[in-house]
């Protein structure tokens, strides 16, 4: 009884001085990939998205299972659990080189909008709710706050992989189109787009006076062109389609 007392009480002052990255895992790492399809309904993800990843990640080292979140906005994304004896910076990148194997097979608006790779957890730390007290603000002005003054010192807390905001997306130029109109003139939804990006660009104008520089030339303006667009009038103006 006296040694497993002393063993019971070395324990507890042991424990109190036990480093916390000497704690045993009990949480199985993930690892999470997350595409954007723009215009796609979840069976259009699952099919051009979803399903040449999960065919080239089955199989990978140390996984546990695998599964895929589509969305009727666009929104993909496939989860990897991994071994809870496995080390997450390993997972991370062999899920990354098993990614790199179906990026090809991808569409190519997947692979411009960017596909994320990151380690994530499986169930969420903390919640933190963001309200207008008197109810001045909507829920896109409270998003885009958390956006702006929240996400990136959250994220740069010691320990904490990824921070989402739920509820309203951030602020963005949204272009509605008429199915209608769009068949009447026989356009496509890729050619709107494809008139957008053109004409929605920086355009860097160089220097004057720059060397080399003739004698006497003393200064050096840089010349600033005109940007991307801002305000709605300008996206009103953009030339889709231009007939002789």
């Amino acid at each position: 009884m006296v040694i497993s007392i002393i063993t019971v009480i070395v324990g507890l002052v042991t424990l109190l001085g036990l480093p916390i990255a000497k704690f045993p895992n009990i949480v199985p790492p993930e690892v999470y990939i997350q595409a954007n399809y723009i215009g796609a309904d979840a069976l259009t993800l699952e099919q051009a998205v979803a399903a040449p990843i999960e065919e080239r990640m089955s199989g990978v080292d140390n996984m546990n299972y695998i599964y895929s979140l589509n969305a009727n906005n666009g929104l993909m994304r496939l989860y990897v659990n991994f071994d809870v004896a496995t080390d997450p910076n390993v997972d991370h990148l062999l899920t990354q080189l098993r990614y790199g194997q179906a990026e090809s097979q991808l569409p190519a608006n997947v692979r411009n909008f960017g596909v994320v790779v990151q380690k994530s957890l499986s169930s969420p730390f903390m919640f933190i709710s963001v309200f207008s007290p008197k109810g001045t603000h909507d829920a896109a002005f409270m998003a885009n706050y958390a956006y702006i003054n929240m996400v990136d010192e959250l994220s740069r807390v010691r320990g904490i992989s990824q921070v989402n905001v739920f509820g309203a997306g951030q602020y963005a130029m949204r272009i509605w189109i008429k199915p209608d109109l769009l068949a009447k003139l026989n356009l496509t939804v890729p050619e709107i787009i494809s008139a957008v990006n053109s004409q929605n660009t920086v355009n860097p104008a160089g220097r004057l006076g720059g060397s080399p520089a003739p004698a006497g030339q003393e200064f050096t303006f840089s010349v600033i062109a005109r940007g991307r667009l801002v305000t709605e009038q300008e996206f009103g103006q953009i030339v889709v389609r231009a007939q002789p």
